[in-house]
């Protein structure tokens, strides 16, 4: 008897997944224990094996495509077992969905529709044979839409499988997108700049010569249009047309060529009334950006060549008077929209409490100093407060935790979180075990995660499994702040600049240096007397340093 198989929920927090490959194809016999596919979950992608011998009769979930967990993943039977029930009874496959909307369309078409379906060359819903349709892929575990920051392959070139196609920005980090399948890329769905929810057409690979023209954004074949289409149509038809030539007029150079420009330069050019075929842009590959759209200045030639035309001359842009309202809209990245969503669910749904105390940093300037006397060794004030933070937090492991409704978890191990200023707001990479970690290591680890966060190119799994965060503004000159607390950890730590000002030593005033730190808490895991308890480790090992040398 035939077994259907659904998409398995291969973690805790899954909600869907995407086949990243199919190991056994329709036909091949699979025994139990044989790994069917490749799944990518929210976390990681896992090989899933079958639980039945039999063959695979039928595939449910293509290759790439996205799923909620429990959807119909395959069936495995008896080798010409009629599956047609168990197909009826999930809603039919899409296979069969589409065989019967053909069905349907060609009672009611005209001959003329009839023949449109029949060029389309093949029996899968108008897609030709051998093509395959790429959707923008969910490449974190938050990721709901994506940006196109550059492509690195253009329509009519050759790809292979694993190749890189385009670089996609997500919530977390700009990251290659590789092809899997290859052929020729015959159509690209979504230009540079341009932003898509997941799954959305991305692009459209298969035999060089394929004409794809009649394949829509949902990848179902478009309906050719008869001689009898209705007023409607019509009007619609123009419309379109008429908006495709005026956005062709205003993105094409004077001799027909394309204009390269980001959608807010457009914006700007479009307010400024600003010709973009007489900007040069700064950007890669002569993109004009932003800045080049501020910096315009209308050249004496441009203006000559207007008035030639027997236009008039653009007229200078108007003063504006000071009390003038106005805004700059800039769009809110994938990185910036997630940030705001995190710190918004820590600050209300976790009751945090601060505690400040402050450490007498002389002994620790003069320690810095000698180790950094030594060759090819370079340790940061931070550097040292991470290592502080990670030996304390093995003394007092109640701060190591997080909180789930139901229990606290105490983690046994040790990863710090490093929070690093982007331009797009703020992310946190992850030091794993850094209570093993010497001071030197830690400080050549900041550094390389980084230039990294700062490139953009940190993986997902790199920014994963923090316990405890650092947070650290005092190369700016702040004195004293509080953050919000990094979820799931139960505390953040923040650190000030070091201060020189007069304190009372053996009871004479004195100039001294000091730093003041602020642990954020959650009071749901972490009590006032545990923070207090924790922070007065932290400035012990702070203000005694060869105890963090040992």
């Amino acid at each position: 008897m035939a077994e259907v198989i659904n998409m398995p929920r291969l973690s805790d927090t899954m909600e869907e997944g995407v086949v990243a490959k199919w190991l056994k194809q329709k036909g091949d016999k699979v025994e139990e224990g044989d790994i069917l596919a490749e799944i990518e979950t929210d976390k990681a992608t896992m090989e899933f094996e079958s639980f039945y011998e039999g063959t695979l009769l039928h595939i449910g979930i293509e290759e790439g495509e996205t799923a909620p967990v429990d959807t119909l993943l395959a069936i495995i039977g008896e080798e010409g077992e009629d599956i047609s029930e168990l197909l009826k009874g999930d809603g039919d496959s899409k296979k069969d969905k589409k065989e019967d909307k053909s069905d349907s369309d060609d009672e009611d078409e005209d001959e003329g529709e009839d023949e449109a379906e029949s060029d389309g060359d093949s029996d899968d819903g108008g897609i030709p044979e051998g093509v395959e349709i790429i959707t923008m892929p969910r490449l974190s575990d938050t990721m709901e839409e994506g940006t196109v920051a550059s492509w690195l392959k253009k329509e009519g070139d050759k790809v292979e499988e694993g190749d890189i196609l385009a670089e996609i920005e997500t919530d977390k980090a700009t990251m290659e997108f590789e092809s899997f399948y290859e052929g020729t890329l015959l159509k690209i769905g979504l230009e540079e700049d341009e932003t898509a929810k997941v799954d959305s057409l991305l692009a459209i690979i298969g035999p060089e010569g394929t004409d794809v023209s009649n394949v829509s954004l949902d990848g179902k074949s478009k309906k050719k249009s008869s001689g009898k289409s209705e007023k409607k149509d019509d009007k619609s038809e123009g419309k379109e047309e008429s908006k495709s030539s005026e956005k062709k007029s205003s993105d094409a150079t004077k001799d027909g060529g394309r204009i390269f420009a980001s959608p807010l330069a457009k914006k700007m050019a479009e307010d400024k009334g600003i010709d973009l075929s007489d900007v040069e842009g700064s950007g890669g590959n002569g993109r004009i950006v932003k800045k080049d759209i501020e910096d315009y200045k209308p050249s004496e030639k441009s203006a000559e060549v207007k008035e030639s035309k027997g236009e008039a001359a653009a007229a200078p842009q108007p003063y504006v008077p000071a009390g003038e309202e106005s805004f700059e809209e800039i769009k809110n990245s994938q990185m910036r929209k997630t940030i705001a969503k995190r710190l918004g669910e820590s600050k209300f749904n976790a009751p945090h409490y601060y505690l400040t105390i402050e450490v007498d940093m002389a002994n620790a300037m003069a320690s810095r100093k000698q180790i950094n006397e030594m060759p090819d060794v370079k340790v940061s004030f931070n550097d040292m407060v991470i290592k502080a933070s990670a030996m304390a937090l093995r003394k007092h492991p109640q701060v190591n935790s997080q909180w789930t409704g139901e229990s606290m978890k105490i983690a046994k191990h040790i990863h710090m979180g490093v929070a690093v200023a982007v331009e797009e707001g703020l992310v946190v990479p992850v030091l794993k075990f850094a209570d093993q970690m010497s001071m030197t290591q830690i400080g050549n680890n900041v550094k390389d995660v980084a230039v990294k966060a700062r490139n953009k190119k940190l993986q997902p799994n790199e920014m994963e499994g923090s316990t405890f965060t650092v947070s650290n503004l005092g190369m700016f000159g702040i004195v004293e702040f509080t953050s919000i607390i990094n979820q799931p950890n139960s505390a953040i730590l923040s650190v000030g600049t070091i201060v020189e000002k007069p304190v009372v030593k053996n009871g004479q005033i004195v100039v001294g240096n000091t730093m003041k730190l602020t642990l954020a808490c959650d009071h749901r895991t972490v009590d006032g007397a545990t923070g207090a308890a924790f922070l007065k480790t932290l400035k012990t090992y702070m203000e005694n340093p060869v105890t963090m040398l040992a």
